[in-house]
């Protein structure tokens, strides 16, 4: 499809009946919210024409309440604002669902990144049995993430759901019915949500996208390359999840929740089984069949609803096979391919559906360590080197009983304990690999393997991967030597001959990012999984990298395709394994259609990475030096701007940063230390990244990218970047997603910062370097504007933009009242969570 065509199209299918939807939804008859449909205009062009003129969000407001109002006390205006809130946050409902609605026609199956443009391509260029080859061994998992990034609570989401589907119908009346119900529906929690609630709302998505999913996209796959002798595998596409198993910085995740979880997933894919099989036995009706099938059918409802019951795969699969071997010999197989399909869940799903991961601070377990050794070990923990503590560890044949211990050392071991009742129930798939946040020392991994030993395991019975997670650039500097050092270790050694000589490395681009900048982060990251890849192959070892991506660009989200498609053959391509997190579920992977096309596109990149040739995916030594030399200018610029001694301060008093830890969004603290005092090493990415989003300011994903550039025009060198650009697919994507970052950014917002006495010079060092940034990379892909050749995405921002000018310009003149002290201080407060809400779910297209 042309360029002209795609925004034709999109006019029609997205913008249009945006425009048709909302004048229905402006007319509904919402509790205390009339009128306001036709005052939303009114606000919106006083901040757009106020913002290009130069006003403050304050002044907007007070000309908006004097021209388009009669209202006069601060308690009437404050009530309108949150009316106002609670209707744009509706208004971006609605546009989510008919954008969603729109996906299949706006995405072709032959698009860049399918299976069918995959599967023509490797014809052309004879590379079908290149591509079986590859893809006998190679898999994507998508791991589920309960970070608070989503502001939906389950019933909106249901209500979104229905909403797509009635505009898929052009069902005006169930539309406007479900417009309806989402006036008088709650957008907010009254309370935190608990980590099992997290896990119940993602578990929705389990049950009813991607069961359904993932087993037509494998039946796709087998379709499409599946020969006689070549049937794909199973694992090709797996899915994990974290809700409930990472209690990394959450004291909310106990033992006893990642128990609770487990078995609501054991129960969820059992509930899937059981309904696709009444669907079977609609068809498979046929005498010697349908007796077997209502035996399983008994099993499973017996391996739901009773306490004392369960059901393994292997038990499903032998009925399953019997009804097979029946239809074949007897009935000619006819519906065989029904069969087959459900054997093929029950393969991917098992009983587990998604892995759930354990993860934990290091400094968590060295904590627990240190309790251990000092109640048990007659030794002073804290006057002991490293090196005689590990000694102990793996040496000593203590077993431990969690009753002796209480708080964090009690969850812990009662944690690993509850593995092997899991791995029983939900087979061992359903726990198998243990996180461990913050690594950058080998003890950090040899911890966690010890806690198993004095837990009782024995060696041969340690059936989980042991996973370090390197972020911050110390780790990540770390990373090749700490895997060396446990490569060369025996006893882990020996270990990972165990688990196939397969090991699996996490990194994390988030905090990776917040540390080092947007190009040194990603960068260091390329660079990282080279060593770890080298030293991998060095001692035999077959190395799966997780990466730990955010929605947006600065938190290592933006082009996933392009990202995994542009890795040289430098760095292992075993697997893709990343973080879904928040509101990128919803809008990445919230429906069965953007589900299969982004699956599909992960799973493409993977493969045309080693099948195909072609030398922009590897960097020439010049090239590396380029980067090199690029990245180290950009760490030195964000560096300065992280140690100017209004970079905390700023953020603290300026943005919504301390607000996120108040919204009932998420189960998680925002910071990982105690104390009101906000160091910046406490930050978490999340609440980190969001404000700057929020401020409109997206400083991690450019900061010192301009600089960089700009460097070496000013040494005559631009020349050698345009050749990186043109050259790279790596560095190409790695300046696209910088552009995407600086398209949602909006400068107008907080001018009325510059005069700020404390703030003023702060603020003009960020905005200097976003007018560079923004020159220097429309100067080196010559580009008129930004996103320029990815018209969806770009007319997709410019709407989700307009329709929250005015939540920007509520939530900026409530930061004004609080930090003038005017006013009612509580409800200025809540008009800035609430704002933050639309303002997230509004930006889902960042990923």
């Amino acid at each position: 499809m042309r360029y002209e065509e795609k925004i034709e199209k999109f006019r029609q299918l997205v913008e249009n009946k945006f425009q048709i939807y909302n004048s229905l939804f402006m007319s509904l008859p919402y509790d205390k919210m009339s009128n306001i449909g036709m005052l939303l205009p009114f606000l919106y062009e006083e901040s757009r024409v106020g913002y290009e003129k130069g006003k403050n969000p304050e002044e907007i407001m007070d000309e908006f309440f004097t021209k388009h109002t009669e209202l006069e006390t601060e308690e009437q205006k404050t009530e309108l604002l949150f009316k106002i809130i609670q209707y744009i946050e509706r208004q971006v409902v609605l546009f989510d669902s008919i954008e969603d609605a729109a996906f299949a026609e706006l995405h072709s199956e032959s698009d860049a990144g399918t299976l069918m443009q995959l599967h023509e391509r490797a014809s052309q260029e004879h590379q079908l049995e290149a591509t079986r080859q590859k893809m006998k061994d190679f898999g994507i998992k998508v791991v589920f993430t309960a970070h608070p990034t989503q502001f939906y609570q389950n019933s909106v989401q249901r209500i979104l759901h229905d909403l797509r589907t009635a505009i898929m119908k052009y069902s005006v009346t169930e539309i406007d019915m479900l417009l309806q119900q989402l006036g008088k529906t709650p957008f907010v929690n009254k309370e935190k949500p608990t980590p099992l609630d997290e896990a119940m709302s993602i578990i929705f998505y389990l049950r009813y996208v991607y069961y359904d999913t993932i087993g037509e996209l494998y039946k796709k796959v087998k379709n499409s390359f599946g020969t006689d002798s070549f049937v794909p595998n199973q694992d090709m596409i797996q899915l994990g999840f974290w809700p409930g198993g990472d209690r990394d910085g959450n004291p909310f995740v106990t033992a006893e929740i990642t128990l609770k979880v487990a078995e609501e997933l054991r129960l969820s894919i059992l509930k899937s089984y059981y309904e696709h099989l009444k669907d079977l036995r609609r068809r498979l009706s046929f005498r010697g069949v349908s007796e077997i099938l209502e035996t399983l059918s008994h099993e499973l409802y017996d391996a739901i609803f009773k306490d004392d019951q369960s059901i393994t795969s292997d038990q499903i699969l032998k009925h399953i096979n019997a009804a097979e071997k029946v239809i074949t010999e007897q009935h000619n197989g006819l519906f065989l391919n029904l069969l087959q399909d459900f054997k093929d869940r029950i393969k991917i799903f098992g009983t587990h559906f998604a892995t759930l991961d354990i993860r934990q601070d290091s400094r968590v377990h060295q904590e627990v360590i240190d309790d251990i050794m000092t109640k048990k070990s007659g030794l002073n923990s804290e006057s002991i080197s490293t090196e005689e503590k590990l000694k102990w560890l793996l040496e000593t044949d203590i077993i431990l009983d969690p009753e002796d211990f209480d708080g964090i050392t009690k969850d812990t071991l009662e944690n690993i304990y509850n593995i092997k009742y899991i791995q029983k129930r939900n087979g061992e798939q359903g726990m198998s690999r243990y996180i461990i946040s913050n690594s950058d020392h080998i003890k950090d991994v040899l911890n966690v393997f010890a806690l198993f030993k004095l837990c009782g395991y024995q060696e041969e019975d340690i059936n989980m991967d042991i996973v370090p997670l390197f972020e911050t650039m110390e780790g990540l500097d770390a990373g090749e030597k700490v895997m060396r050092q446990l490569y060369e270790l025996p006893v882990y050694r020996k270990h990972l001959d165990r688990r196939g000589n397969a090991q699996t490395i996490m990194l994390g681009f988030s905090d990776g990012t917040k540390d080092g900048g947007y190009l040194k982060a990603n960068w260091e990251i390329y660079e990282t999984k080279e060593q770890l890849t080298k030293v991998s192959e060095d001692h035999d070892i077959k190395v799966i990298f997780f990466d730990g991506r955010g929605g947006p660009p600065a938190r290592g989200g933006g082009k996933t395709h392009d990202f995994y498609a542009s890795q040289g053959k430098t760095i292992a391509n075993n697997k893709i394994e990343i973080t879904i997190q928040g509101q990128t579920i919803t809008s990445v992977f919230g429906n069965k259609d953007q589900a299969k096309y982004n699956f599909e596109q992960l799973l493409t990149a993977g493969i045309e990475n080693d099948v195909f040739k072609n030398s922009k995916k590897d960097l020439s030594k010049k090239e590396r030096q380029l980067i090199e030399e690029l990245a180290e200018i950009s760490f030195k610029k964000y560096s300065d701007l992280k140690a100017h001694p209004m970079f905390v301060p700023y953020l603290q008093e300026m943005s919504t940063l301390e607000y996120y830890g108040k919204t009932n969004i998420g189960s998680r603290p925002t910071k990982r230390g105690a104390g009101n005092a906000i160091k910046f090493e406490d930050l978490r990415a999340i609440p980190f990244v969001g404000s700057w989003s929020q401020l409109k300011q997206n400083v991690p994903g450019f900061f010192g990218f301009g600089f960089a550039l700009n460097t070496l025009k000013k040494e005559g060198r631009f020349n050698e970047v345009i050749d990186l650009y043109k050259g790279s697919d790596f560095f190409k994507t790695l300046v696209l997603n910088s552009m995407m970052s600086m398209n949602k950014s909006y400068f107008p917002l907080t001018y009325y910062m510059k005069n700020n006495p404390k703030f003023g010079e702060f603020w003009t060092v960020i905005f200097e370097e976003y007018k560079l940034s923004k020159s220097m990379t429309l100067e080196l892909t010559s580009f008129k504007m930004l996103m320029e050749e990815e018209p969806l995405s770009r007319k997709s921002v410019q709407i989700r933009e307009k329709i929250v000018l005015p939540l920007l310009s509520i939530q900026q003149y409530a930061l004004i009242k609080i930090q003038k002290k005017e006013g009612n201080k509580e409800a200025y407060e809540k008009l800035v969570m609430r704002s933050l809400f639309g303002n997230i779910n509004a930006s889902r297209n960042s990923a």
